[in-house]
């Protein structure tokens, strides 16, 4: 089963879990430190809350489509490039508590999207590699540099 993911950065994590907890009447999948995720059936979503700095307001940090395969992820990853986007492919990497593979692609706003596959748990929170993450990308609390346009990224 796919799922979409939507992850949220929140200043307070501990009122975002029990807000989420009451919303979808579910208690957190994984918790770990600055980090809760909800995998949720109905509907069908992961919902991940990564701790950000304390007062500001609530903000999409990146969007995705969880899939059970690496072949899923490649399929994808070929479906994407062959519509002419520009992608960037991440193997092995450690991202929200948990080795993945997964490709990034970006739609007109510039909105991250990622499709990726859990392999195993991880012990460290870990961060995506995206070079064109326009905010703080998956996991992390540092901005990226300026993102390379689609036509000049090196992205393969």
């Amino acid at each position: 089963m796919s799922r979409a993911q939507l992850a949220l950065r929140v200043s307070d994590l501990e009122a975002s879990i029990t807000f989420y907890s009451k919303l979808f009447g579910a208690d957190p999948a994984k918790r770990r430190e600055g980090y809760a995720n909800f995998a949720l059936t109905e509907p069908p979503l992961k919902l991940v809350l990564i701790e950000g700095e304390p007062g500001e307001e609530t903000r999409l940090d990146h969007l995705g489509v969880e899939v059970e395969s690496t072949d899923q992820v490649t399929a994808a990853t070929t479906r994407l490039r062959d519509a002419g986007l520009a992608t960037f492919e991440e193997n092995d990497t450690s991202c929200c508590y948990a080795l993945q593979d997964k490709v990034w692609v970006h739609g007109p706003g510039e909105e991250p999207w990622e499709v990726y596959v859990v392999k195993a748990d991880a012990d460290t929170l870990g961060k995506s590699a995206d070079p064109r993450a326009t905010g703080d990308g998956c996991c992390t609390g540092r901005a990226a540099e300026e993102a390379p346009s689609a036509a000049g990224c090196a992205c393969g």
